[in-house]
């Protein structure tokens, strides 16, 4: 961990929806729910490769929608069920913006705004 002043976020995420908790007061403070955002889906195609690539600009689309949440991250940590979230990590790697951000997971089921805020400051403390 870098320490208690860097700019500390968590979120939840699976293919669908993502939560995103970070600091009221941006470097300090105590944890908030910051925003949501949703994967909105695709609808049917004509074939395999258009549906692929579909899916794909659609979960990056969702990516970007969680990234403007968390300006000047120094820290992530994410959680979620299934991989969206190694996905999710691979992809702040690959952006400029977040590619010296410190960056770890776990894996949990879906839980309420609070339990998360909860979930999110216990990682950092």
């Amino acid at each position: 961990m870098l320490g208690k002043n860097s700019k500390q976020f968590g979120v939840w995420l699976d293919s669908v929806q993502a939560t995103v908790v970070g600091r009221k007061d941006l470097d300090s403070g105590e944890f908030v729910v910051l925003g949501q955002a949703k994967n909105e889906g695709q609808g049917s195609n004509s074939n395999e490769n258009t549906a692929h690539n579909a899916k794909q600009g659609l979960q990056q689309k969702f990516f970007k929608e969680i990234c403007a949440l968390m300006q000047n991250a120094e820290e992530v940590h994410v959680t979620g069920t299934g991989i969206t979230q190694e996905q999710f990590m691979h992809f702040l790697a690959n952006t400029a913006q977040f590619k010296n951000t410190q960056t770890k997971e776990s894996t949990s089921q879906h839980m309420a705004d609070e339990k998360l805020v909860q979930y999110v400051t216990a990682q950092f403390n």
